[in-house]
């Protein structure tokens, strides 16, 4: 069964209840005793008021019981995927979370739990995306995460939220051989967005670390400094590397394309950005490049991952995250903490987490 939530809400796919689409109770419906008919007895008029107050209110409450009939009903149809969100308000400067439970043939024991959460910060726009679904592939199930991380904006990290996983698994070679596919659906992703963005003159760019799950194969896939950490065997397990200029490998790979880093309060490419692989940032190709790092393990070995941006692991090193996460068995939970723990340690950023346990 096939079912991919929003990944910013991830509640069931019903329109919300609006309460503007609720049967309007005006006076064409209920003359008003004190508009349309002169009254000789104001105590009777008030009467009339209130009797048609009162069912204007039993028309609404009638309507309401309907919806949220019909809502639990399509919820007890939802077998293979159990959804859970917390705080819906569009406010994106709240911490928002959400997770759930899904059933994955060949994996573990056949599922895994998820957990998300995203907080503003003390930055003054959130710019942090992430994305969490599952879908059938020809006849296989399929699991997605990501957390991508803008700069100069967020309409980046908003297009790979909407468009990368689309894009990966509509790759020919996606189920087999899933990575080519990553890296070819990555590169064609960020021709797409300057593509598509090439009139606006601001620049743009976002990270993305992200992790596909394909019965027990576990393909996680990093462009930038957000970051994959596993826990295996109760130990912390870096599974990507941050793409910084500093790396000696990453400079060379610059210089040799023709650019150069310096010193700007920290190492940045061509004295601008503070990371050397990344979505977007049309100003500085070839020298920033979307092509991603790719480490594959058999789930069978992983207790949980943790995918963060770096307003997490600026202040929280890949050990004391996974040994938070190992005290708290619910995954949701588990991204909370580590997002209030950050921030209590003065990360001065917006900061994402998802945490996936698998074999619950």
């Amino acid at each position: 069964m096939s079912f991919e939530p929003d990944s910013h809400t991830l509640c069931k796919k019903s329109e919300p209840v609006q309460f503007a689409h609720f049967p309007r109770v005006t006076s064409q419906i209920f003359p008003s005793p004190l508009g349309q008919s002169p009254l000789t007895d104001p105590k009777e008029g008030r009467k009339k008021v209130a009797t048609a107050s009162y069912f204007s209110l039993s028309v609404v409450l009638i309507y309401l019981s309907i919806c949220f009939a019909s809502w639990d009903d399509e919820k007890e149809k939802e077998s293979t995927t159990v959804i859970m969100a917390h705080n819906k308000s569009p406010d994106r400067d709240a911490l928002f979370s959400g997770g759930g439970i899904s059933f994955v043939t060949g994996a573990k024991n056949g599922s895994f739990s998820y957990g998300y959460s995203s907080f503003k910060g003390k930055r003054a726009s959130m710019e942090d995306f992430y994305h969490t679904s599952t879908r059938e592939v020809n006849g296989q199930m399929v699991a997605f995460f990501g957390v991508f991380d803008g700069h100069g904006g967020a309409r980046t990290a908003e297009y790979l939220k909407v468009h990368l996983f689309n894009n990966l698994i509509g790759h020919p070679d996606f189920m087999t051989d899933t990575r080519t596919a990553i890296v070819q659906s990555f590169k064609q992703t960020d021709e797409n967005y300057l593509s598509d963005t090439k009139a606006n003159q601001k620049d743009a760019g976002s990270t993305a670390s992200t992790a596909v799950l394909i019965g027990d194969r576990l393909f996680v896939a990093n462009v930038g400094d957000s970051r994959a950490v596993a826990c295996k065997s109760g130990s912390a397990v870096a599974l990507s590397i941050d793409h910084k200029p500093e790396r000696s490998d990453e400079r060379q790979r610059i210089e040799k394309a023709g650019g150069f880093i310096i010193w700007a309060g920290t190492w940045r490419v061509g004295g601008v950005l503070a990371v050397s692989r990344a979505f977007g940032d049309k100003l500085l190709k070839p020298y920033v490049v979307a092509e991603p790092e790719i480490q594959e393990e058999d789930v069978e070995g992983v207790d949980f991952l943790i995918i963060a941006s770096d307003g997490l692991w600026n202040v929280v090193n890949n050990k004391d995250a996974v040994n938070l996460v190992q005290e708290i068995p619910d995954a949701e939970e588990a991204s909370r903490r580590l997002v209030e723990e950050a921030y209590a340690r003065g990360s001065s950023d917006n900061i994402t987490c998802l945490v996936v346990r698998f074999g619950v």
